[in-house]
């Protein structure tokens, strides 16, 4: 063999080893980019709970600390001695279970009429959910409030979510359509025909499939009514009906009246935030789960 035709060889050789290389330098270049924005979007919270371990003297300090050594759960005690927490939390949990439930019950029904069903009144009524997702929520506060007060239910867990209800479940029916339509009906007809009935065919073929879209609705209406407050401000004026967002609020005017204990009111943040980290955590792997859950005979 000729040095020609031996260097014409190995030019492939080589070529291929400097993409494989500039391939491996591409993927640590963008790994660390990953990382450094993770680290800058946990920062915050990390502070949050490095500062509720630390006394209100530590944090008043010009130098950061950012290591909790010397810290205690002080700031969590003091939390916990406040008997409102529990109260609010209390009602945080109804309000929320009950508005994620009833909005992946009502939009999981009106996704699957509009993405299986036509009917007359169909387009109208996608533009008519598209339309109230347009409307900005603080327009409609003075109606809402003369609403649940003309039928007894200010101040009351069920009143505050039937409005977080109606003001979550347009756009979840957005979510969970998307998710219906992509599913398509030939898999229920097909199990049809292997002799499933309509009923037996969408409960063991199409519902697994749909699992994510459910997940992720649950979650985004979860979030809604765990962390809304301006609503909760007008409608649970009463003290001892309220939700964290206000409790929270009034836990800081408490310590305002006196100096801000910054120690305490990140201790309290924390424990708000809490239930929202466990219910994802919770619920993430069935998210991935849902996505090979269904299938098909073969």
């Amino acid at each position: 063999m000729t040095r020609t035709e031996t260097a014409a060889i190995a030019m492939p050789a080589g070529s291929a080893r400097r993409r494989g290389r500039t391939g491996r330098t591409a993927r640590a270049v963008f790994g660390a980019l990953a990382i450094v924005l993770a680290i800058v979007w946990a920062f915050p919270v990390y502070w949050m709970l490095n500062s509720s371990l630390l006394p209100n003297a530590v944090l008043e300090q010009t130098t950061p600390t950012l290591l909790p050594f010397g810290g205690s759960l002080k700031n969590f005690r003091s939390v916990f001695a406040d008997g409102s927490f529990f109260s609010a939390l209390g009602i945080s949990v109804a309000v929320a279970a009950i508005a994620v439930t009833c909005c992946l019950l009502f939009a999981f029904l009106a996704a699957l009429a509009i993405s299986r069903f036509r009917f007359k009144g169909r387009r109208s009524f996608v533009l008519a959910v598209l339309f109230i997702q347009m409307l900005p929520a603080e327009g409609m506060f003075i109606a809402q409030y003369k609403l649940m007060g003309s039928i007894g239910l200010l101040n009351s867990v069920i009143g505050v979510s039937i409005i977080y209800i109606a003001a979550v479940v347009p756009f979840t029916i957005w979510m969970l359509r998307g998710f219906v339509a992509g599913v398509p009906a030939d898999l229920e007809e097909a199990a049809m025909v292997d002799g499933l009935s309509r009923t037996q065919a969408f409960l063991r073929i199409t519902f697994p499939l749909l699992a994510p879209g459910l997940i992720a609705s649950g979650v985004y209406a979860f979030l809604q009514a765990w962390n809304e407050f301006t609503v909760a401000l007008v409608i649970l004026q009463d003290s001892g009906t309220q939700t964290l967002p206000l409790w929270l609020r009034g836990f800081i005017q408490q310590s305002a009246s006196r100096a801000i204990d910054w120690g305490d009111v990140m201790a309290a943040s924390t424990l708000v935030a809490v239930p929202v980290i466990i219910f994802f955590m919770f619920v993430q792997g069935r998210m991935t789960s849902g996505l090979v859950s269904g299938a098909v005979k073969g």
